[in-house]
């Protein structure tokens, strides 16, 4: 069963990735907007210099997964802003089609599935996701992203 929904989920990004160019050219937007912290600002430079680098944890020449920890971390660092500001600043530099903040969500959740899990916890090592059918079944109140601090305690960010 698991092998299964491995599979369901590479599929799905796989069509998520084609966004991909969307995503660098939106942190790159974020990046100039003045409503964006400095610190989502680096991080935006962080992750973009990431994606464009040929080489990093798994190497882009590699196919597919190659580009899936680029989304990765393009998509943690979206959801973070996401936590620290409205979601209407991501949506308001957004070029492509449909919905950024889901796009994010969905590829945040999707990712460590079809990640190798030692690169999966080194790109994510101080958040931890939460479910992402719990996501869709109470938006109102379901946890985003919860940040895991050195002492093993955890904060909630926000609730969506």
């Amino acid at each position: 069963m698991e092998n299964l929904e491995r599979v369901g989920a590479k599929e799905r990004v796989k069509a998520m990735l084609r966004f991909m160019p969307n995503l660098i050219g939106l942190c790159g937007r974020l990046m100039v907007d003045s409503r964006v912290a400095k610190t989502d600002k680096a991080l935006f430079a962080s992750a973009v210099f990431y994606a464009l680098a040929p080489l990093d944890f798994i190497p882009d020449f590699l196919p597919f997964i190659g580009q899936v920890d680029d989304a990765y971390l393009v998509a943690l660092t979206l959801l973070r802003l996401v936590n620290h500001t409205d979601e209407s600043v991501v949506r308001e530099h957004w070029r492509g089609g449909g919905d950024p903040v889901m796009l994010a969500r969905s590829l945040a959740g999707l990712a460590p599935l079809v990640l190798p899990k030692r690169i999966s916890r080194v790109l994510s090592a101080k958040i931890e996701l939460a479910p992402l059918f719990k996501m869709a079944k109470d938006k109102k109140q379901s946890t985003l992203l919860v940040e895991n601090h050195d002492d093993d305690t955890k904060a909630v960010l926000r609730t969506v």
